[in-house]
């Protein structure tokens, strides 16, 4: 638990090349903005101390929320959180760039996900991908559901596997900084659900229902550039390709499930 300082005091019996940081709140429902700041933020001073003891490298997980519903592409520079888990991880890049200033010699990056999905995102529940939750649906046999308009809900997803690359490329960037990391191309929800149908092999209908969510991005197209010279990033997984990796584990998951 990265806000008891007991848990954290065991860390100490180790010495830390690299941290990657991930751990959060990631829901951007939850509106218990003091929870989500002690979780978030405030424990990030605790991880960034241990590194500077350590001099060791911080990757830390940023988030596309940061941007709220900015035009696309999202920038650098550009944003604009519309709930607690956006704002608290603007924070932390405000806090990152602090920490980069006053520790020149040392490497800290932050990666601003987008729309992440792949294998054991399972464990995150009703927080998971839009991917594996329709995917579960089809193998059900029920109708996939989607919000009305999800032909123009368009989102910039990312497969695993690409963001792993851009975790490992980040612990040598040519210089500090918080990054995008996304293909740089907005796909639609239909277009998941289509993709879904054909690689499972069915043909079902689509349910087209209200969607109850405030503050819900419609476009994110993330601005890579920089991430490509910084980082020497490079997504190599279409959403097809993405999709195709995936089947079996969702497949498997689904079979385990109704065991």
């Amino acid at each position: 638990n990265i806000t008891n300082k007991p848990d954290l005091d065991l860390l100490s019996d180790y010495k830390f090349d690299y941290i990657f940081h991930q751990a959060a709140i990631s829901d951007t429902r939850v509106y218990d903005q003091k929870l989500v700041f002690k979780t978030n933020v405030n424990s990030f001073y605790d991880l960034l101390n241990i590194a500077k003891k350590d001099n060791a490298a911080m990757i830390y997980a940023s988030s596309a929320a940061t941007y709220g519903s900015t035009s696309s592409p999202q920038n650098i520079g550009n944003e604009s959180p519309e709930n607690p888990y956006g704002f608290s991880k603007l924070l932390m890049d405000q806090i990152a760039y602090k920490y980069s200033i006053e520790n020149p010699e040392r490497i800290i990056v932050g990666l601003r996900f987008f729309n992440v999905y792949g294998s054991k995102e399972f464990y995150k529940a009703k927080t998971s991908s839009m991917v594996i939750q329709i995917g579960h649906q089809i193998l059900d046999g029920k109708t996939p559901k989607l919000f009305k308009g999800s032909n123009q809900i368009l989102r910039d997803f990312i497969y695993i596997e690409d963001v792993i690359q851009a975790n490992i490329k980040a612990c040598a960037p040519l210089n500090n900084g918080i990054y995008n990391v996304g293909t740089g191309i907005a796909r639609s929800f239909q277009e998941i659900a289509n993709i879904l149908q054909k690689e499972l092999k069915t043909k079902l209908e689509t349910e087209y229902i209200p969607n109850p969510f405030r503050g819900y991005q419609k476009h994110t197209k993330a601005e890579i550039k920089t991430s490509k010279i910084n980082l020497g990033f490079e997504p190599k997984f279409s959403l097809e390709d993405g999709i195709k990796a995936y089947i079996p584990e969702i497949k498997r998951l689904h079979m385990s499930e109704n065991l």
